[in-house]
């Protein structure tokens, strides 16, 4: 069986950036790296992790193209197939390629299809949009009322009311 997935580029522009792709269900992630950053233009030499997301497009369990040995729950794209992964039920990916850069795509499956005589998978199906010569940069805001406390009197900075020693160690 074939999955076909969208990958679009996640950023603030009014033009779409995305590439269709199909690739076998029996392939690695590490293939599904290799055709996304072949698609966008990159060269494959960055650092990359796809992780599992779920319907609100928030970040789960990771699959790295390395292991950095920082994560003994960490799943490897040379060695997670993409079916043991991804299904009907579960079909959003978020990919994040160049950790310096942060490339970030939002990949989810679109259908399930039957493999094409004479077609070589992984293909790659339609382009639509250019990628920017740089990474679109990220806003990332917080809640402001997470912060706020019900005393507005209360200071981070007045470390005299905290009961500890700041010379501890």
């Amino acid at each position: 069986m074939i999955y076909r997935f969208r990958a679009i580029l996640d950023h603030d522009s009014k033009e779409d950036i995305f590439r269709d792709i199909e690739i076998r269900k029996t392939d690695t992630f590490e293939d599904l790296f290799n055709v996304l950053t072949q698609s966008f233009g990159f060269d494959g030499s960055e650092m990359a992790s796809f992780y599992v997301s779920d319907d609100q497009w928030q970040q789960g369990q990771e699959i790295a193209l390395f292991d950095m040995g920082e994560n003994e729950d960490i799943r490897l794209m040379n060695e997670t197939i993409i079916e043991d992964v991804i299904d009907e039920d579960q079909t959003k990916l978020i990919f994040v390629y160049d950790f310096l850069n942060m490339w970030t795509f939002l990949v989810e499956l679109g259908e399930i299809v039957e493999e094409a005589q004479g077609t070589d998978y992984p293909n790659l199906m339609f382009v639509c949009g250019q990628v920017p010569s740089e990474a679109p940069e990220k806003q990332f805001e917080a809640d402001q009322s997470s912060f706020e406390d019900e005393d507005e009197d209360y200071r981070f900075d007045d470390y005299d009311e905290f009961n500890f020693d700041e010379h501890w160690n």
